[in-house]
């Protein structure tokens, strides 16, 4: 049972991802109970290796209201949970010029939150153009077809 928690539209269009990774992530109690409620923005977050870790940078977790006296860091970098071989297929693949790790959607598997990321390198201005340019080709061509067989 897969159920989405929050997407990362934003990466698709800026990146051109080739592989992608599932990772569990470390999270404090209070930091559920927000996910639970739905307070969670992956829009700029993106993962870093540091030595034999992993960490997820520029995850928004906003603070759990109901909470008591303990309190988490919306910002706080989070460890990722990952084998020690996709880890260190992910530290080649970053040493690669312009490779980025970035989070792609957040979702609830078997009651654990886990992050889908994704390895790629930033499109330029002129792929993103082409891009647009494909999808309004595309639709258009699905329009024509459905009108056809429509008539």
């Amino acid at each position: 049972m897969k159920t989405e928690i929050a997407t990362n539209r934003k990466a698709r269009h800026d990146f051109t991802i080739t592989e992608t990774f599932e990772a569990g992530i470390a999270l404090k109690g209070t930091e559920v109970k927000s996910i639970r409620a739905g307070n969670i923005n992956i829009r700029d977050a993106y993962a870093r290796v540091e030595n034999t870790d992993i960490f997820l940078y520029g995850c928004d977790i906003q603070p759990y209201e109901a909470a008591s006296h303990t309190q988490h860091e919306a910002k706080a970098p989070r460890k990722l949970l990952l084998h020690r071989k996709e880890i260190n297929k992910l530290r080649i693949y970053t040493e690669i010029k312009g490779a980025v790790i970035v989070a792609l959607r957040a979702y609830w598997k078997n009651s654990r939150v886990k992050i889908e990321l994704g390895v790629g390198k930033g499109k330029a201005h002129k792929d993103r153009r082409e891009d647009l340019k494909k999808r309004v080709q595309d639709r258009e061509a699905d329009r024509e077809m459905s009108r056809f067989n429509r008539g």
